[in-house]
C-alpha cells in the first residue's frame, strides 16, 4: 500500500487511513466478543466521523453503517463461537 502513498492527495491519504482505522475495528474479534454494543457505536462512531468531515460519500457511509448493522447481528447471534459452544454452556 506505501507504493501508492506517494500519488495520493492529502484528502485521499487521510480517507485511506480513516477507512484502515475503520476496518480494524471492523475485524477486532475479540471486541466484538466482549462487548458487540461498544463494537458497533464505535463502527458508526467512526463512519459518522467520516461522513462528517466530508472524507466518504452518502453511499459510503450508509455501505459502512449497514456493515457495522450486519456485523453486530452476527455478533450478538454468537457467531464468532465455534458452533456448539454456546449450546453446550447453558
Amino acid at each position: 500500500m506505501r507504493t501508492f502513498e506517494k500519488d495520493l492527495s492529502a484528502p485521499q491519504l487521510l480517507k485511506l487511513n480513516y477507512l484502515a482505522r475503520w476496518f480494524q475495528v471492523f475485524e477486532d474479534r475479540a471486541l466484538r466478543m466482549e462487548s458487540p454494543d461498544d463494537y458497533h457505536e464505535e463502527l458508526l462512531r467512526q463512519a459518522d466521523e467520516l461522513d462528517r468531515q466530508g472524507l466518504i460519500s452518502w453511499q459510503e457511509w450508509r455501505d459502512l453503517r449497514l456493515e457495522a448493522d450486519a456485523a453486530y447481528l452476527r455478533a450478538v447471534a454468537g457467531d464468532d463461537y465455534p458452533s456448539g459452544f454456546l449450546s453446550r454452556s447453558t
